[in-house]
């Protein structure tokens, strides 16, 4: 960012955005990434791999460590090399040919400006969680779509499923049309609740993780189904049942849609 920063810095005016200011005059000072057209595609891709990353080590040790097989959803089964390289040259593919253009594009056509002040921190909780909703509701309709017309599945989603067992590498294994179908949900989302950017960073990290794990094959005690109270998310064990069981639990992350549809079905994970 240029030299007038300093002059610029923001004085809070609420205890919320006095504790998200330091952060964001922080990420302010650091215009020269944030505004660059590579950042997009460079969070995105950091992001995602820094998630599976986890997970990667804990299938490595899954054979040799009881510690860590208990937890696995599907104990005998370890992805290989043969299955996690193409899943990661994919998502690396996808993002240099199509995503890195199509941000590239959006930052030529109108490059933001980043506001001085941070948001209120219940301001940006309670966007994420909508964000949240709105997503989980959008993509249901788009998965149950994509499965119950077979043109759709063969066309777009059968990519996904070729991996009937799941591994946190394969999440994003997906055809170019879902990748900016979700993305496109993404962006409606964020544009539509007029979000802060910095919502819109934290959002970004909550949903790639959270569909990380779903994909991850391990059910910890602290997996996000096991903090969400009532049965209200689904998480790692009922979208494990999907990959598995095909014609279930289409919703990624909370319950109450397979509810009314008539498609949740409980997993017996531990």
């Amino acid at each position: 960012m240029s030299g007038r920063n300093t002059s610029e810095l923001h004085v809070p005016c609420s205890s919320g955005q006095l504790f998200l200011q330091p952060l964001w005059d922080g990420l302010r000072t650091r215009e020269a990434l944030t505004q660059s057209p590579f950042f997009p595609a460079v969070f995105s891709i950091t992001t995602y791999v820094g998630c599976c990353l986890p997970f990667v080590v804990l299938d490595l040790l899954c054979p040799w460590v009881p510690a860590v097989r208990r937890y696995k959803i599907q104990p005998d089964f370890v992805p290989t090399a043969r299955q996690l390289l193409p899943c990661l040259g994919q998502t690396l593919y996808q993002h240099l040919v199509f995503v890195f253009p199509v941000t590239l594009l959006h930052w030529a056509r109108a490059p933001a400006l980043l506001p001085p002040e941070a948001p209120e921190l219940l301001q940006l909780a309670w966007h994420v969680v909508v964000c949240l909703l709105l997503f989980d509701a959008e993509f249901f309709l788009w998965h149950v779509l994509h499965h119950r017309i077979p043109w759709l599945y063969r066309t777009f989603h059968k990519v996904h499923h070729q991996n009937s067992s799941s591994f946190a590498l394969a999440t994003q294994y997906m055809s170019v049309w879902e990748l900016f179908s979700l993305a496109s949900f993404d962006m409606v989302n964020v544009t539509l609740l007029g979000c802060h950017p910095l919502t819109v960073l934290v959002f970004h990290v909550v949903n790639i993780w959270l569909s990380v794990e779903d994909h991850s094959g391990y059910d910890f005690p602290w997996s996000t189904h096991r903090l969400v109270p009532f049965g209200w998310y689904g998480g790692v064990a009922h979208h494990d049942l999907h990959h598995s069981q095909f014609n279930c639990n289409f919703a990624p992350y909370f319950t109450h849609w397979d509810k009314i549809l008539g498609t949740l079905r409980a997993s017996g994970a531990k």
